[in-house]
């Protein structure tokens, strides 16, 4: 929970009873005599009518998106929900401090409303006799502070429609039909899932859908905006719908399209299949707009830095997000964990099987990212190998705790920055899952002589019922049950020995592939590229592998490597380095230390600020520059290269 704003000392004091009188404050018009039952549990039965629902964008500059809806209601006792449990976030992440102004009336005249005594997202209301719909008035207050990841810009805008809608409780959402529209700023264009209805002047009204779908179809608009076909002339259309900073960033080379269309070409041959009618990546190329990476089952959110296009040559590690969105469609979307699947927003998800869900998505966006030559295979080595490295030196994590028990952390942490991450993990069923399905497929074709493989797996688990959207859930028998369709082998073992065992052989896939991993005093040219690009979510300064630090580049430590030689030495995350052996700090002043210290007995003095105090730590390390790259094994097979080939 984030009290931004607050003094850190009111912001230990801020118990529950507080916490209790700012939400009391918060629900406005509210009396007493308005009941505050219970919320109503969902029921798998259609909600009479259908609500309206406007959202008026066009203040760019103060970023509020103001909200109109009328529902159709009884008489009688109410519940308006605002959804909590975001799909996709995988923790209950609903904005509820950005609603504010709600207002209830029914024939012109206020209806009073009390928020839920216990349930922050629940507003209980009694619908007076003779009324058959009620109009709600709110508005979502975007993120204004300097480093907020913001939503709106004068010149673009992301809007997620469960941050600017109220549904009724006591339903499934899918049984709930809204009929959607929005106003843009003037001469802005937009892209999403949703089918238009019409458009008036800068109004744009969409066709009726459950509200399930609603939140399943986001809006990318701006001033400057490109859609671009991917797969002319198919049935099930895939577009990039680009929106840029300026014009300029629009512009997209032969060479580059067709990258991005044989992305979708290799993910189609990959699957056999598609799980939507039409597909919409949703582009934001901006250095103010907020970078994201969300999920959908007919679009993705994606976000990189204004220049993806323009420095194609030097952003190679950003690559991977748009196929590991778009493989979502098919695993997350499509194919759900039990689970995750639930029949409201506001139903508590569970994210036991998350190392399916988005390990094995990690693991095809890296391979999607090669076959559709997004990636050139040195660049995919690389990127593993620093994924490799990962989990052979900095993930002491293990010694307590497991990948599957990080599938928790989406709700423990809510991805808020963390002290010792090496030690304390962070959602490691990403990158953890991806080495562990690299194992999977290597077993898959050692098993079967190389005549079968994951992508078998992948077609029979994901590319079921061709052009079904419709959630397909499964369990992790299901699972087991699918990779022995494949190959038989006891694979509820050897997932269990990585997935819930600690200290898991997350470095056995490799070899198995094929290749090792080493380390030298020669960064990549991908490594390179991802300590250089500020916009990425990446960048840091690496000596993770060395000295056991990663900073910003104005040294601000990031993290330290549990037991590592800095940690041992007493260096905190949090702490500044302004000076390396006396040198004003750098990344060069970091690297020729590490590198000087290689044929010394000094040890290498850092001089940090941290806590109003500046002292000088000498870090005994000797080992010199550590960068990890991959190698072949002689005498093997290279699964590796046949993994990433483009599939004929």
């Amino acid at each position: 929970m984030s009290f931004a704003g607050l003094p850190a000392a009111s912001r230990r004091k801020f118990s529950r009873l507080s916490l209790a009188l700012a939400l009391a404050l918060a629900a406005g018009t509210a009396s007493a005599d308005v009941p505050s039952d219970q919320v109503p549990p969902p029921q798998d039965t259609p909600y009479v009518g259908t609500v309206a629902l406007h959202v008026d964008a066009n203040d760019t500059a103060q970023g509020i998106f103001r909200v109109r809806e009328s529902i159709p209601v009884k008489a009688g006792a109410l519940t308006l929900l605002y959804p909590q449990w975001i799909p996709g976030d995988h923790s209950p992440t609903g904005p509820i401090a950005m609603l504010a102004g709600l207002k209830i009336s029914a024939n012109g005249k206020p209806v009073q409303w009390k928020r839920d005594e216990y349930n922050v997202y629940a507003f209980h209301l009694d619908v007076p006799a003779g009324v058959s719909a009620i109009d709600v008035e709110f508005q979502y207050l975007s993120e204004r502070a300097d480093d907020a990841d913001f939503e709106i810009t004068d010149r673009m805008l992301y809007m997620e429609w469960s941050k600017v809608a109220l549904y009724p409780a006591g339903y499934y959402t899918r049984g709930i039909t809204f009929a959607p529209s929005v106003t843009l700023p003037k001469g802005w264009q937009l892209g999403t899932a949703l089918e238009t209805g019409s458009k008036s002047g800068d109004t744009t009204t969409f066709k009726s859908v459950s509200f399930e779908n609603l939140v399943d179809s986001p809006i990318y608009a701006g001033q400057y905006f490109k859609r671009v076909p991917l797969n002319p002339g198919d049935k099930a259309p895939v577009f990039l719908d680009v929106v840029a900073d300026e014009p300029k960033f629009l512009e997209i080379t032969p060479e580059q399209l067709t990258a991005h269309r044989n992305l979708v070409t290799q993910a189609t041959k990959l699957f056999g299949s598609h799980h939507y009618d039409h597909y919409d990546f949703l582009f934001s190329l901006s250095d103010q707009l907020a970078g994201n990476g969300t999920e959908h089952h007919q679009s993705s959110e994606d976000g990189l830095g204004a220049d993806y296009f323009t420095a194609w040559k030097e952003n190679a590690s950003e690559r991977d997000l748009l196929a590991h969105e778009y493989t979502h469609s098919w695993n997350g979307k499509f194919r759900r964990p039990a689970d995750l699947w639930t029949p409201n927003f506001n139903v508590t998800m569970g994210d036991s099987l998350l190392w399916v869900y988005e390990g094995q998505t990690q693991y095809w966006g890296f391979v999607l990212t090669a076959r559709a030559g997004m990636w050139t295979p040195q660049e995919f080595r690389d990127g593993l190998a620093m994924v490799a490295a990962n989990y052979e030196r900095n993930r002491e994590g293990f010694q307590w705790r497991t990948l599957e028990d990080t599938t928790n952390d989406p709700t423990v942490a809510r991805r808020s920055p963390l002290p010792y991450r090496s030690w304390q993990m962070s959602e490691d069923y990403y990158s953890g899952g991806q080495m562990m399905w690299l194992d999977v497929d290597a077993k898959l074709r050692s098993l079967t002589k190389d005549k079968h493989s994951l992508d078998d797996f992948a077609q029979a688990f994901f590319g079921v019922e061709n052009g079904s959207y419709v959630p397909k859930t499964y369990t992790f028998d299901d699972v087991v049950a699918a990779l022995n369709g494949v190959a038989p082998f006891d694979w509820a073992s050897f997932i269990k020995a990585r997935a819930t065992s600690l200290n898991p052989p997350l470095q056995d896939g490799l070899a198995a592939s094929g290749w090792k991993l080493v380390y030298d005093d020669k960064e990549s040219e991908f490594e390179t590229q991802s300590d250089s690009r500020p916009e990425s979510s990446r960048h840091m300064l690496n000596f993770t592998w060395s000295i056991g630090l990663t900073l910003t580049s104005s040294g601000k430590v990031n993290d330290v490597r549990w037991d590592g030689p800095a940690f041992k030495a007493g260096v905190s995350t949090g702490a500044t380095v302004i000076a390396v052996n006396g040198t004003v700090y750098s990344k060069d002043a970091m690297t020729s230390a590490i590198t000087a210290a290689k044929d010394s007995k000094t040890p290498i003095d850092l001089t940090v600020k941290y806590q109003g105090r500046i002292r000088t730590i000498p870090v005994d390390y000797h080992g010199g520059l550590q960068y990890p790259h991959l190698v072949r094994i002689a005498g093997t097979p290279d699964y590796l290269s046949e993994i990433i080939a483009p599939r004929k």
